[in-house]
């Protein structure tokens, strides 16, 4: 491609506020434009479910940059301006103010957003959480009130449960899986999960579907499969997220289950993609990936923007995240098959503190450790070398 007078960044979170001081860091000196469709300074979604719930985090806290930062680098920050649409042909992004705005270069950066059921999202008390408003309300609906209902176990709902505990409420975790997180790390795990969740107070309703949200004007119940009503003032409905592409509809950019992209994150001429809406080619493990994890975000980040200045270098990492809960911190390196066997290597699960490896085709694709992060660190590298 030609030279880049401006290049567009959408999607206002980290990893769009890591690609755009990427590009400046790597010394591209045009046109940046960082297009957001929140009103506010872009923020850090991880601390929503977790500090920020639990009150030990005030909102302002999650802040990446004040916005003294943007302007120090030359990023001029669209804020309340979501993309609508894409002109590959044009290089030109439509936005929700009206605007139309042109790009030499474009990376995609706009997320995922919450998954919804199918009923009950117009009452009262029924909540989800991606944003930081999201997070602000739940929270005060939750001081308000003397109990809960989160719909879904994964790294969401878990984290909501606990923090929603440790505020007194009484918690209910509902899940038609047969355990917490059993996807992606196994039976061995989400037991230990349950039974930890168990411990501090937290009713689990696993295996079972949630069927009709009640309540006139507000929520008052939450209907199961099995015919029972789970009492509720709250309802948090954690079942996941869907990348953030529907303003691409129509423009020619291949998505499915994201924007698809080749192993160094480019989707087409010019235009390239970073955190959760990307699915690339990750060369390490030899398929496609899309990675809805915050180390990630930011890894993708710098990736998208130096191979758009030129750099073409492969992005293939191990991805790493983690998830607190109560008092256990457990993170995990690598990916995690349903087909792939856990083996304890150090520790051990009954007292909550090991470090598990994953293996498939008798490789160590995936490292997991709970309360064991010096352990989890040496491990890591049987990830890398497994290649």
């Amino acid at each position: 491609m030609g030279s880049l007078e401006r290049v567009v960044v959408v999607g206002a979170s980290a990893a769009g506020v890591t690609t755009a001081e990427t590009l400046r860091r790597e010394g591209y000196t045009g046109g940046l434009v960082l297009v957001g469709d929140e009103k506010v300074l872009p923020y850090d979604r991880p601390p929503l479910s977790k500090q920020v719930l639990a009150g030990t985090w005030e909102p302002e806290k999650t802040v990446l940059r004040p916005d003294s930062a943007y302007a120090g680098h030359g990023i001029e920050l669209r804020l309340g301006s979501a993309a609508t649409g894409l002109d590959l042909a044009r290089r030109t992004i439509a936005l929700s103010t009206g605007e139309e705005i042109g790009y030499d270069g474009l990376v995609i950066a706009t997320g995922t957003t919450a998954r919804t059921l199918p009923f009950g999202h117009d009452l009262k008390g029924v909540h989800v959480l991606r944003t930081v408003d999201d997070a602000v309300a739940l929270r005060g609906d939750l001081l308000r009130s003397a109990s809960v209902v989160v719909v879904g176990a994964g790294f969401l709902g878990s984290e909501a449960a606990a923090s929603a505990r440790r505020l007194g409420l009484d918690v209910t975790l509902v899940d038609p899986l047969p355990l917490p997180l059993v996807r992606p790390f196994g039976d061995e795990v989400g037991t230990a999960i349950a039974g930890l969740h168990e411990e501090e107070g937290v009713r689990l309703r696993l295996g079972t579907g949630v069927t009709a949200l009640h309540g006139e004007g507000a929520v008052t119940g939450v209907g199961l499969s099995d015919g029972t009503v789970l009492p509720a003032d709250v309802v948090l409905v954690a079942i996941g997220a869907r990348p953030a592409t529907g303003w691409l509809d129509g423009s020619g950019l291949p998505v499915d289950d994201g924007v698809v992209c080749d192993a160094t994150c480019r989707a087409a001429d010019g235009v390239y993609a970073a955190g959760d809406v990307a699915r690339w080619f990750n060369p390490h493990f030899g398929g496609l990936m899309r990675v809805e994890h915050r180390m990630n975000a930011t890894e993708q980040g710098m990736a998208a923007a130096r191979n758009l200045l030129g750099a073409q270098v492969p992005f293939a990492p191990a991805p790493y995240f983690w998830t607190d809960q109560f008092d256990a911190r457990i993170q995990a390196y690598g990916v995690f098959p349903a087909e792939a066997e856990m083996v304890v290597a150090h520790g051990g699960v009954a007292e909550r503190k090991f470090v598990a490896h994953y293996l498939a085709d008798g490789r160590v694709v995936g490292v997991l450790g709970w309360n064991m992060a010096r352990q989890l660190r040496a491990d890591r590298q049987l990830v890398r070398s497994a290649a």
